[in-house]
């Protein structure tokens, strides 16, 4: 598989575990707890016939995602049971490996397009940017806002950010970032060359 390239969505079921954790660090960012997470249940999904496309990838790394979701520790929480609390680390590590919107240093090639025209902004634009990110993570600490751009506007995002700040619903942003990875995914999908089969 080239750096850039998925292999042929066909032959999951015999690639190694490397090579599938590599097309999934390309469609969401690379993190050592997501290939953890997920490797097993596409491998049983590859075996049983059921992956057609990079899109059914993405629904079970979304499901998986979801699933961890309602397992971990809240806040409320006085004295969390240790699997809630490691659940809670694991989601936090996979969501953090998103770079935050207007991030100067950006690992990967996906990020640094699809936040391209975000970048295009006075410095003054990307202070405010700046801190609302920071507003964001100090309203919800351990998380970085995650969302599928699209081509918005950096007005409707931080319009977006600032809407999810007010309503102040924790629980609800971790799900709000596994549904914008799962849709950058299949994003992603879309635009990387498939080997073939």
């Amino acid at each position: 598989m080239s750096s850039l390239s998925l292999p042929h969505v066909s032959t999951l079921g015999s690639l190694a575990d490397e090579e599938i954790t590599a097309a999934l660090d390309l469609l969401f960012e690379p993190s050592n707890d997501l290939h953890v997470l997920s490797l097993p249940a596409i491998r049983a999904a590859a075996s049983s016939g059921s992956i057609n496309s990079w899109d059914d990838v993405a629904d079970i790394v979304r499901a998986q995602l979801l699933n961890l979701q309602s397992q971990v520790a809240t806040f409320r929480e006085v004295a969390p049971a240790p699997a809630r609390l490691s659940a809670k680390s694991k989601l936090l590590g996979i969501l953090g490996a998103h770079p935050r919107l207007g991030a100067k240093k950006v690992e990967s090639a996906q990020s640094v397009a699809e936040q391209a025209q975000l970048n295009k902004s006075s410095a003054e634009e990307a202070a405010k940017l700046a801190a609302l990110n920071a507003e964001y993570e100090a309203a919800f600490p351990g998380l970085i806002y995650v969302v599928f751009v699209n081509g918005r506007s950096r007005d409707v995002i931080m319009e977006n950010m600032r809407a999810r700040i007010a309503r102040g619903v924790y629980a609800q942003e971790e799900v709000e970032a596994i549904e914008a990875m799962a849709s950058i995914a299949k994003d992603r999908a879309s635009k990387l060359p498939q080997e073939s089969a």
